[in-house]
């Protein structure tokens, strides 16, 4: 086995073991080699070679989003490693770990005019947990192992991307035939980076506010699979003093809580607002998505937010009061503890959101029945048609949102780069994801993208570790056609170049270039013919693109929300 003769490579390479970091996205360059040879000559490490740095980010972002572990990136010196900051962003909002190891030209050459060679240092600033620079002078090798210590901490403990960077001086290729120890402990024994418990009297304040809130609302963003125990879920749906309102990455199902919210709030009726209003708001979990949720909790001035959870908590309707830093369930569980007070208050507010919903709905099925072949009606075509159990990828930003208003599958896995929402990354994202679900769990991943996302990230194709299961699915409407839906953004002179950027390209060369099978439909007739059999086992992964017309999925959206609001309007009680 060849090892490298470098010490620095050693240390991080150790200290990647210690932190138990299993995967590791390598991109090909020179000056890693050091790090390469390690890395793969090293017991523990599955690596993978992903020539693309922007794909290789995203790509071990798949991973680390489907395992909850730190996952590893190792690149070259220079403009390779700027590479990774779109999924760095990513990493940080979306609070996943990943560990970026850079290498590095030695302190001496940088701002020389060396070739390969920028200023690398904390080039992440504050979009990481924390970053080091090392050092490969032999007295500092302590002090470099103890910074390693606490910036992995930090990956681990507070979830998120942090940064090593690897000075490497020449030669590049010496071998060795054996690891390089250590005469310091490379495991850290570090607690002041763990949560602190709440203290007792904070936690019976909290309870007592909770149980004395009569309105209570609690709104779930994205969420990992299973994250809300069952008797949790129970406890919710029983008491009548909550309703719940849950995102499609929310992964929690109930048919008494509301999901689809933008298909339940749109156009609220602004005076009966007093009726719909917590007197306590809950949010759970990550980012969310709908828009329109928060302009109505904004706009309702809610005075009391609490956030329940241990990732770092938004404040996204300027009412933050409580960052309540432990598990939903242990919160949750105790307060069935104690007895929560029912009266006809609490029951109105409960009912009053489950009667407006399924006024809502009827609106939707009605619609649904009359509306033209669209976006619309092909997105709740494919979910329709999906098959249970899979881990479901939603691309930005036309595919998450469509799929907000139709009823997900409670079988599903779903998942969206929602951090920053950007439309970079999506298909890596989802091929990452799928390498571990195909590996770990033997579950089919089906990737619903647009166009625009589809070729944005086509280099995520360029790879060797695509499983036969995978299914890609693209709604191709010929450009940004998200943008035709936004208020105004027509109004503007070059609209479909600059905006909208159309175009007549489609899959087919690039689906059979990378190894796909390909399939398309352009109407309801032969999507449904296809669909029929298009998630079957097959040899080759699979790629579906189904075209819709560009002109009218706008249209068709905007009179969707005008019928539901029309429908609440006429089904609405007198008062």
């Amino acid at each position: 086995m060849d090892y490298s003769r470098l010490i620095l490579s050693h240390l991080v390479v150790q200290h990647c073991q210690a932190a138990g970091i299993e995967s590791v996205v390598i991109s090909p360059g020179s000056r890693n080699a050091p790090l390469v040879m390690d890395f793969t000559a090293y017991q523990g490490f599955k690596c993978y070679s992903i020539v693309d740095e922007r794909s290789a980010g995203f790509f071990a972002l798949g991973i680390a989003q489907q395992t909850r572990r730190p996952v590893a990136l190792v690149c070259t010196s220079g403009s390779a490693l700027v590479n990774y900051f779109p999924a760095i962003t990513e990493a940080y909002y979306s609070q996943l770990p990943l560990v970026v190891i850079s290498a590095d030209r030695p302190e001496k050459l940088i701002d020389r005019g060396e070739g390969q060679t920028i200023n690398q240092k904390h080039i992440f600033g504050s979009h990481v947990l924390g970053s080091v620079h090392l050092s490969d002078q032999e007295p500092n090798l302590k002090y470099s192992s103890d910074q390693l210590k606490k910036v992995f901490k930090k990956a681990s403990t507070l979830s998120g991307p942090i940064h090593i960077n690897v000075p490497m001086d020449e030669p590049l290729y010496a071998k060795s035939n054996k690891p390089i120890g250590f005469d310091f402990a490379i495991l850290a024994d570090d607690q002041d980076l763990m949560p602190h418990p709440i203290e007792a009297p904070r936690l019976q304040r909290l309870y007592k506010a909770y149980h004395g809130a009569s309105n209570k609302m609690i709104l779930i963003g994205a969420m990992p699979p299973n994250s809300i125990a069952p008797a949790v879920l129970e406890n919710w749906r029983s008491d009548p003093s909550i309703i719940v309102l849950t995102e499609t990455l929310a992964n929690v199902h109930d048919p008494d809580f509301i999901s689809g919210i933008d298909q339940i709030i749109t156009d609220f009726p602004l005076d009966r607002m007093e009726e719909f209003r917590p007197d306590l708001l809950i949010s759970l979990g990550g980012m969310i998505v709908s828009k329109r949720i928060k302009k109505l909790l904004r706009s309702m001035e809610i005075q009391n937010h609490w956030h329940i959870g241990l990732e770092r908590p938004n404040d996204t309707f300027f009412a933050l009061k409580e960052h309540i830093n432990i598990e939903p369930n242990q919160f949750f569980n105790t307060t069935t503890e104690g007895v929560t007070q029912s009266n006809p208050e609490t029951y109105q507010f409960k009912n009053t959101w489950l009667s407006f919903k399924s006024i809502r709905l009827k609106g939707h099925e009605s619609f649904l029945e009359q509306a033209p072949y669209s976006d619309f009606t092909v997105h709740h075509t494919i979910l329709a048609h999906l098959p249970d159990h899979i881990n479901l990828q939603l691309a930005n930003s036309a595919s998450i949102r469509y799929a907000q208003l139709f009823e997900a599958n409670p079988t599903h896995a779903a998942y969206c780069n929602r951090g920053t929402s950007g439309i970079e990354g999506s298909m890596s994202t989802a091929i990452g994801a799928a390498v571990v679900a195909h590996e770990t769990h033997k579950r089919e991943t089906i990737f619903i993208t647009g166009d625009l996302s589809f070729f944005y990230d086509l280099n995520a194709l360029w790879q060797n570790y695509t499983p036969n299961s995978l299914r890609i699915i693209i709604v191709n409407n010929h450009g940004g056609g998200i943008f035709r839906i936004l208020p105004g953004a027509k109004q503007i002179a070059p609209f479909e170049t600059f905006l909208e950027t159309t175009h007549a390209r489609n899959a087919s060369l690039m689906a059979r270039e990378f190894g796909f099978e390909y399939f398309e439909a352009h109407n309801k007739e032969s999507l449904n013919s296809i669909l029929g059999s298009f998630f079957n086992q097959s040899s080759a992964p699979r790629i579906l693109e189904i075209f819709t017309p560009s002109t009218l999925n706008d249209q068709v959206l905007n009179e969707y929300f005008d019928y539901l609001k029309e429908n609440a309007r006429i089904a609405a009680p007198k008062h």
